[in-house]
């Protein structure tokens, strides 16, 4: 792991706990509903993560998560972050964050739910809930 992979990545561990943990509140209020522990709605998933990250808040505060974590890797944004495409969006997995930075293209992710391929290559893959919120961070 590159130093400013490593740097990112303890600067949201450390100072932007809140927003992890709004994060995975969101993600447990749109699995809550489930009959079960997955579903095949992708774009359910994807639209209600957003619609809830929005209304509680947190998507507006992960352009400052993008700005801080860049800063921690000691670059600095070409321009400043807004909450959309293509600093943030919100997919089925969870929130991404990316910025172009010296070495390459910071890639912040925070994955709440995992994709589940189904054993028939003709059937749509599902979407679990993770326990909590995982964070990756990777310089692409």
């Amino acid at each position: 792991m590159s130093h400013p992979v490593r740097a990112a990545r303890r600067r949201i561990q450390s100072e932007h706990v809140s927003v992890v943990d709004g994060i995975d509140a969101c993600a447990d209020a749109i699995a809550d509903p489930w009959d079960t522990s997955r579903t095949t709605d992708g774009d359910a998933v994807a639209d209600g993560l957003h619609r809830a990250l929005e209304e509680a808040g947190i998507l507006r505060a992960l352009p400052e998560v993008l700005a801080d974590a860049v800063d921690a890797t000691g670059h600095e944004l070409q321009a400043d972050p807004v909450p959309g495409p293509p600093y943030v969006v919100v997919t089925s997995r969870g929130p991404v964050l990316r910025a172009t930075i010296g070495p390459g293209r910071l890639v912040i992710r925070f994955d709440a739910f995992e994709i589940v391929p189904d054993a028939d290559p003709g059937r749509k893959p599902a979407y679990r809930r993770l326990d909590g919120v995982q964070i990756s961070v990777s310089l692409e």
